[in-house]
Order: C-alpha cells, then sequence, then structure tokens
C-alpha cells in the first residue's frame, strides 16, 4: 500500500508536538519571585553592611551585574566617565533600598545618588544595641551613593538571601570577618597587613580603622590645641583602646 506523503508528514509532526509537549510537561516552570521571598530579601538585605570589591560609579544607573556575578563593564566605563567614582573599592557600604523590577533587582547603595556624609556619619554607637544620631552638621561631605542592579535573562526567580549574596559576591563582601580595604589597590602593604591583624596604625584613615576594628563602642570629639579632634574608643575598662582622629587620619592610639 502506497502512504500518502502528506499524510506521512503529518504523523511526523504529531508525533514531534506529542514528544514536545512530553518534554515540557517533564520540565518545571521556571519560579518567579514570591511574595514571601521579597519579604526575605527586604529584612535580609535592608540596613546590611558590606564591602565594595570594586569602583561604584555615580550617576543614575550605577553597577549592573548579571546573575553569574558577570559585570557590564561597558555600562560602568560609561557611568564612570560621564559621573565619576561614588564608591572606591574596599570601602563598607549599606544596602539602603531595594526595588523589585520585572528583570532584576536594584539595590541602593549609601542612599543611592544623594550626596552627603558617609553613611557612618550619623550614627554613634554608645553602648550595647543603643545608638544616638551626633555628627556635626558641619561634618565634612565626603562620598556619595550608587546603585548594583543584579539583572536576569528572564524574570527574577524565586531567590533566597544567601544565593543573591553569592550572586553578587564579585562586587560586594557580605563576610564582616573580611577586612575591608584590603581590595583597594591604593591601600599600602603595611595598612593591610595591620588590618589583617585588626590593628590600628597612626595615619590610617576611618575607612582603614572601620575595616580593622569595626564601628566604636564610643566617640567623643574635642578641640584640642585649636585642632578639632575625635576619639574613637572601644572596649570597657580595664581595656580600652583609644583612636584619636585630626580631620579623617589617626594621630594617636592609646591602649589600656
Amino acid at each position: 500500500m502506497v502512504q500518502n506523503p502528506k499524510s506521512k508528514m503529518a504523523v511526523v509532526l504529531l508525533g514531534a508536538a506529542l514528544g514536545a509537549l512530553g518534554l515540557a510537561a517533564r520540565l518545571p516552570a521556571k519560579e518567579t519571585l514570591s511574595e514571601s521571598s521579597r519579604i526575605a530579601l527586604i529584612r535580609g538585605l535592608s540596613s546590611e553592611i558590606a564591602v565594595s570589591k570594586v569602583t561604584l560609579p555615580r550617576g543614575k544607573h550605577g553597577l549592573y551585574v548579571d546573575s553569574h556575578g558577570k559585570i557590564d563593564e561597558k555600562k560602568a566605563a560609561a557611568e564612570m566617565k560621564d559621573n565619576g567614582a561614588a564608591v572606591r573599592a574596599g570601602m563598607p557600604v549599606e544596602i539602603t533600598k531595594i526595588t523589585f523590577k520585572p528583570d532584576r533587582l536594584v539595590f541602593e547603595i549609601n542612599h543611592g545618588g544623594k550626596s552627603g556624609k558617609k553613611w557612618y556619619q550619623h550614627i554613634e554607637i554608645v553602648g550595647v544595641g543603643t545608638a544616638t544620631t551626633t555628627a556635626p552638621d558641619n561634618a565634612p561631605v565626603v562620598t556619595y551613593g550608587s546603585w548594583i542592579s543584579l539583572t536576569f535573562p528572564g524574570k527574577v526567580p524565586d531567590v533566597t538571601v544567601d544565593q543573591v549574596k553569592q550572586m553578587l559576591g564579585p562586587v560586594l563582601d557580605f563576610d564582616r570577618h573580611s577586612p575591608t580595604v584590603l581590595y583597594s589597590p591604593s591601600v599600602p602593604p603595611k595598612i593591610k597587613e595591620a588590618i589583617g591583624k585588626h590593628e590600628v596604625l597612626v595615619g590610617m584613615d576611618r575607612d582603614a580603622v572601620l575595616s580593622s576594628k569595626g564601628p566604636p563602642d564610643r566617640k567623643v570629639r574635642e578641640v584640642r590645641d585649636g585642632d578639632d579632634q575625635e576619639d574613637w574608643i572601644y572596649g570597657t575598662p580595664p581595656h580600652v583602646l583609644f583612636v584619636t582622629f585630626s580631620g579623617d587620619s589617626v594621630i594617636a592610639v592609646r591602649q589600656y
């Protein structure tokens, strides 16, 4: 019996279609970000302190990173050329806001494009679990915020806080045990070595001290011989460390 070529082709196409349907049935549908996951990301990442491993640009867009941790160098270079740097590599940063877009998560860094003081300058730790705002109004304007957009090829999947941290790993260091300014190529080896040992040296700036010791337990500002100085105090008696700043530089370190 001679088979009609058209009928044969129809059978082939039908078989292929059924095979495709069977394959599709076996493959799970790509899950999109659920409401509970959004809440978890906000709780787990908002106000999270990290360390910038790369220079973050100013401007409206900041840095773009895909889900594999690859930075869009072309966009970053354009932002740097047009607007300059907002945060240098090795600086501690804070995620101040998370915006959910269909294909990306946008993290506001240090309040985004608003100029102002360093994120930590308006906070003084005065006791365990207690903080007050004490920075003077004339504190110098020293940095700007930025943004990091974590992009996905389609819709944002149902990701966890740990997964997002891993994706942002090439850009941000969320391990608070790692010294922050070790990522900056401009930091002298002597300073890097001290930070690795959690020591403070004369000549360090505030970022380096934060990298080495973290935020102080208390701050005291005084005018000494016409010089406006600030003491960062770590610990409680009988073991107390005094770090004295003039401007942004450590001029004295006293351990008791």
